[in-house]
């Protein structure tokens, strides 16, 4: 398998002295700004610290001997618009699930789940219907889901466009019920008013859970903020896969910031940023090889954290950032295992989005334990089979042996928990989350992992500690900071990317409308540029 055209550098040409933009970062976001300045016919240089582009979006062989590339970070694609694919012509495609979910169960003593099938609807209220014993929760379902579609519909489009106030928002949406429930009130009201069963309220309110260490009824609306971008994707609320994996984008969007005539250069950490003065230049210092160099510019553009941001610009950080939490592991199985629930064919199952201790009451418990500083048990998470959908991402020899891939994404799994003793704090988790997968299992997970080219288990695992010292993410938080309502009230700030020096934007998941594999923060750091 070919490695990622992000992992290699540039030519080792002089920079020029002046740009007419330096974006500091070159994950998804920074390359959308490039890729859409460069086009504009501005000159632009991108500086990446890592000796490869792509951010947390890189498909990596994190194996060694094992010709499989997983999305290491990153796992799934909903929020990056259309418009931005066609703009830049990047050649890159996602593929829809057609399971969307199934979530294991035990009723009645013996093993049961819930599937949801996109494509049969008739499959999905039959599965309800079992689960629960009535067609209540189903019909609940397809009220709820309606409604958040709709506002999907209207939200999404918003995104790349500039920010609408509060009430220009609420006027879009025009469903003042819908309104009260997303962003007014704590989202567990509105599980619990639309559903009965807890493993029902429980999926749903995993959406407002990822990546966010929060709980139903936080009256902060942290949770909410986190739904909403879960279920406004496309318009659709989708999650799908991306060919190729993660780094299928971002090496296009890569290709298309180069072809555009941006520089991009990798192993170039950003030591410092003097902003300048309105009108005049910034001025980025950066490191390469051992020197110092030094590189003016109309505009800076940030693709990291504000946290970052404020270190570089030799200022006081902002509020801290809430911690990450979350445990990402990554696996190479053999085959699918055997699952007690003889019902469902595992590929069905691992198909979609496989969700593990994720009922309502499950979910509450784990964030108590988390909150007092014990790892949850049991621990709630949510599992992907990308290979089933997209097995481009498995060498050939892989793909004909039946192998496959697992990517599991553990909840409620906080900084805290792993700042004493990282490495036993990571292995306790692992083994909380591995746990609820073993009790869906009729066989031993361990039977079904491959090896790698060392004999060793094909599993890895990430804390939120691991990613900060990975990818430079403060805390571990895969949002650079707490999610915000899309809208905004200052009319300076007509993109949401602003900070306190005219020449200096935020083009990462920090700013507002920022969050998830997206390219909305670029694309809007560009549009403010182009539109001065």
């Amino acid at each position: 398998m070919q490695p990622s055209r992000g992992d290699a550098n540039t030519p080792d040409s002089p920079v020029r002295g002046r740009y007419d933009v330096v974006v500091v970062g070159g994950g998804h976001n920074g390359l959308v700004a490039a890729a859409y300045l460069a086009r504009a016919g501005r000159s632009v240089l991108v500086l990446e610290r890592l000796g490869r582009t792509g951010g947390a979006a890189v498909s990596t062989e994190a194996f060694p001997g094992v010709a499989a590339r997983l999305s290491r970070y990153s796992y799934l694609v909903s929020l990056l618009p259309q418009k931005i694919v066609d703009e830049l012509g990047l050649h890159f495609a996602v593929r829809p699930r057609r399971i969307s979910s199934y979530t294991p169960a035990v009723r009645g003593g013996r093993p049961t789940g819930l599937l949801v099938d996109r494509a049969d609807d008739s499959r999905t209220a039959a599965s309800f219907r079992a689960l629960t014993g009535s067609d209540r929760e189903y019909a609940a379902w397809q009220e709820f889901y309606g409604r958040t579609t709709r506002v999907a519909e209207r939200v999404f489009p918003s995104l790349t466009e500039p920010l609408p106030t509060r009430a220009e928002l609420r006027r879009r949406i025009d469903d003042p019920a819908v309104w009260e429930a997303l962003f007014e009130r704590p989202i567990g009201e509105a599980v619990e008013g639309a559903f009965a069963d807890d493993l029902v309220r429980g999926v749903v309110l995993t959406d407002a859970l990822i990546g966010t260490f929060t709980h139903a009824h936080d009256p902060g609306l942290a949770q909410n903020r986190c739904f909403l971008y879960h279920v406004i994707g496309g318009g659709t609320g989708d999650w799908n896969v991306p060919v190729g994996g993660m780094g299928a984008l971002t090496d296009a969007l890569a290709d298309a910031a180069r072809a555009a005539g941006a520089e991009i250069r990798t192993g170039c950490e950003a030591t410092a940023i003097d902003p300048g003065t309105a009108g005049g230049a910034a001025e980025v210092v950066f490191r390469h090889d051992g020197r110092e160099h030094r590189v003016g510019a109309k505009a800076v553009l940030c693709n990291a954290a504000p946290q970052t941001l404020a270190r570089l610009l030799g200022e006081a950080p902002p509020e801290p950032a809430p911690e990450g939490s979350q445990l990402k592991v990554n696996m190479l199985l053999r085959r699918l295992p055997r699952l007690r629930d003889t019902a469902v064919d595992p590929r069905d199952a691992f198909a979609g989005t496989l969700h593990l201790a994720e009922s309502y009451t499950e979910l509450e418990t784990a964030y108590r334990q988390a909150a007092e500083g014990r790892t949850p048990a049991p621990a709630p998470s949510e599992i992907y089979c990308h290979s089933l959908t997209d097995p481009s991402i498995l060498g050939p020899e892989l793909a004909a042996q039946g192998f496959h891939t697992l990517t599991l994404f553990g909840v409620h799994q906080p900084a805290r928990l792993f700042a004493d003793d990282p490495e036993k704090a990571r292995a306790a988790a692992l083994e909380a989350v591995l746990a609820p997968l073993q009790e869906c299992l009729d066989e031993p997970l361990a039977d079904c992992l491959a090896v790698d080219g060392e004999g060793r288990p094909c599993i890895e695992a990430k804390s939120p500690l691991d990613l900060e010292a990975d990818l430079g993410l403060p805390g571990g938080n895969i949002f650079h900071r707490e999610l915000a309502f899309p809208w905004g009230e200052d009319p300076a700030d007509r993109w949401g990317v602003a900070t306190a020096h005219p020449n200096v934007l935020l083009c990462g998941a920090g700013a507002v409308r920022g969050g998830g594999v997206s390219g909305i923060p670029g694309h809007n750091a560009a549009m403010a540029v182009l539109g001065r």
